[in-house]
């Protein structure tokens, strides 16, 4: 049984079409109600609507003739939880971390015909590190900022929080090759030891409450846990690659 009608108003424009606009639709419809869907085509049509009914942002979903609101008012209006920007969240290291584990063994699938390896181990360090060095190649100077407020090598060499994702991928990828583990291992126990100490004083000494720049400067990851697990990791396979 259809829930009733909803109205919606929504830009629709040549150059761009509200993304939020067609969530709220999808919303709507998954919920069984019939959507009237206006469009609104132009920044004119847009400003005249937000004008008449004193609202400031678009889309604009009305049930029952009465205005809900926007898109995450809707989501409200059916208790469904609201994204915060601001919140504290561990979802791109486990996504990261996961996508790194799927890499690896699908690669020791198709090498060894079997997912359980010691080079699917190898790998998956090797990949993880490599995708945590992109994440901070990707703002490089975001990342510097946020690192300079706790390493301790980089407080004293602002340089080396510039050159740190840069060491990071070159070990990662030599662990991925099995090759030139001389160069690797040094910077891997370098940069990892580094990191942990720095880690560990900053969050378990000093106690302080900072984000963690392991994932990249737009992260709500905080400092601790994650970021130290990702340096002891590097020391951790700087260690085998000198057993080997």
């Amino acid at each position: 049984m259809p829930a009733g009608t909803a109205t919606l108003y929504r830009m629709v424009f040549d150059t761009h079409v509200c993304p939020y606009g067609l969530k709220a639709r999808h919303l709507l419809r998954a919920r069984g109600y019939q959507v009237d869907d206006h469009h609104l085509h132009d920044r004119a049509e847009t400003d005249a609507f937000k004008a008449e009914h004193n609202v400031a942002t678009t889309p604009q979903i009305f049930v029952g003739g009465t205005r809900i609101g926007g898109y995450d008012a809707l989501r409200r209006h059916f208790g469904l939880a609201v994204a915060d920007p601001n919140a504290v969240t561990y979802r791109p290291v486990v996504a990261l971390f996961a996508m790194a584990a799927a890499m690896a063994l699908a690669a020791s699938w198709a090498a060894y015909g079997t997912l359980l390896t010691i080079r699917a181990g190898e790998w998956f360090v090797g990949i993880a590190t490599m995708l945590l060095a992109l994440q901070k190649l990707r703002d490089i100077d975001g990342f510097a900022t946020m690192f300079l407020g706790y390493d301790l090598l980089a407080r004293r060499w602002v340089p080396y929080a510039y050159l740190y994702p840069f060491a990071e991928a070159l070990a990662g990828l030599l662990m991925i090759a099995g090759a030139l583990r001389w160069i690797a291992a040094p910077i891997a126990l370098l940069i990892g030891g580094i990191g942990a100490v720095s880690v560990f004083h900053a969050v378990y000494i000093q106690k302080r409450d900072l984000k963690c720049a392991c994932v990249g400067s737009g992260s709500n990851v905080p400092l601790g846990f994650v970021s130290l697990t990702e340096n002891l990791l590097m020391v951790a396979m700087a260690f085998w690659m000198i057993a080997k």
